[in-house]
């Protein structure tokens, strides 16, 4: 199929998919001996029958492409196991009869909608089916998105662990290496993080800026409308993140979807009654994460992200408030919302940070100085 339609090794589904036959081909059969050998008394006979394929195969499914849904999605769906095992009973049916439909269809259109009718109810029932599972707690553990080089690690670690005919010493080495993946995927996620996400659009474009401090984040925003939302959500599923432990909203305009930022985050705060999210002096925190105003009337923020401080200048307006503080220094990095002009470059090189981030592109006849990064028309940045 890769050499007619090339283009997709890179669909995640078709990923999944070939993974998920992988697995059924080469250690289902294996599991599924494994499991009817491990029962013991009287009931073996049935657990080989029925019980011991039945789980078999989501089993070996749900091995097989577990470091693609890391690499994905960076969540682990932790009921998927006993949720196929309820299911299937409801698939040979309902891909039976859709075979049927479509030959009546064919045939007898007439008689379609009265038959379509027991298909409905056993479509339903797996639907609600899943939603069940979906509600339970910890239905999906967000574990974060592990970087490739170690999804290729723990892929091959469990594929020591899986495969037949593999020695014990192999199979305790592959332990080894899914649990040393696992420790170092634990300890980056444990580390201090600042993320930037820019995104090209009409007017100063819309950028997320993410700052994590030991497992826990916060997250200030510049745009307050759904589609920033579910971003942060994907950026947060992505990091291993449940919840923001606060969210600032830089956004004059008032959200649409309220709920959907109060689900974001423990905390939101954004424009009200015309004023600014934070008056001088205020300070929005969390046990190693906290925001605060510079100035009145001015989105010039100072972010602390664990030891660190850096400037939070979304515009030109806190731009200048900046330039018009006193005690520039100290501070370890700055961002900026715009490229700068000239005059506003060279305040920056002699008074501003080494290190500058740069939302946008910046103009192509002035080369960055040392220590500077622009995240493009759409990109990210991230430190350290």
């Amino acid at each position: 199929m890769l050499l007619l339609w090339p283009a997709w090794l890179h669909d995640v589904g078709f990923q999944l998919s070939a993974a998920a036959t992988a697995g059924l081909v080469l250690t289902a059969r294996p599991l599924e001996q494994a499991l009817a050998a491990r029962l013991p008394g009287d009931t073996a006979g049935w657990w080989q029958g029925w019980l011991a394929p039945a789980l078999a195969v989501p089993v070996a499914a749900s091995l097989w492409t577990l470091p693609l849904q890391l690499l994905h999605f960076g969540t682990v769906p932790v009921y998927a196991v006993p949720a196929n095992l309820l299911a299937a009973p409801l698939l040979t049916p309902l891909t039976l009869g859709a075979m049927a439909l479509a030959a009546v269809a064919l045939l007898t259109p007439p008689l379609l909608p009265a038959l379509l009718l027991p298909l409905a109810w056993l479509a339903e029932l797996l639907r609600q089916l899943a939603q069940a599972f979906a509600d339970l707690p910890m239905a999906q553990w967000q574990s974060g998105r592990p970087l490739p080089g170690l999804v290729l690690a723990f892929a091959l670690a469990l594929l020591g662990l899986v495969l037949p005919g593999l020695d014990r010493r192999r199979r305790l080495l592959a332990a080894g290496l899914g649990a040393g993946v696992l420790a170092l995927h634990l300890l980056l996620l444990s580390g201090d993080q600042l993320l930037l996400v820019h995104q090209a659009g009409t007017g100063a474009g819309r950028d997320l800026l993410l700052a994590r401090h030991r497992g826990r984040a916060a997250l200030v925003s510049t745009r307050a409308d759904g589609f920033s939302c579910r971003q942060a959500g994907q950026l947060a599923q992505g990091l291993g993140l449940v919840r923001f432990d606060w969210a600032l909203l830089l956004d004059p305009v008032a959200t649409a979807d309220p709920g959907c930022w109060q689900r974001q985050a423990g905390r939101v705060v954004a424009y009200g009654d015309g004023g600014a999210p934070l008056a001088m002096g205020q300070r929005l925190a969390s046990p190693g994460l906290a925001v605060e105003a510079l100035a009145m009337d001015s989105h010039a923020l100072r972010l602390h992200l664990g030891p660190l401080r850096w400037l939070l200048l979304p515009d030109r307006q806190s731009l200048a408030t900046w330039r018009s503080l006193t005690g520039h220094r100290g501070d370890d990095g700055l961002w900026l919302g715009f490229p700068p002009r000239p005059g506003e470059r060279r305040a920056l090189l002699a008074h501003g940070p080494g290190r500058v981030w740069l939302s946008g592109a910046p103009a192509a006849s002035a080369p960055l100085p040392a220590g500077w990064r622009a995240s493009g028309a759409s990109g990210a940045l991230a430190a350290p």
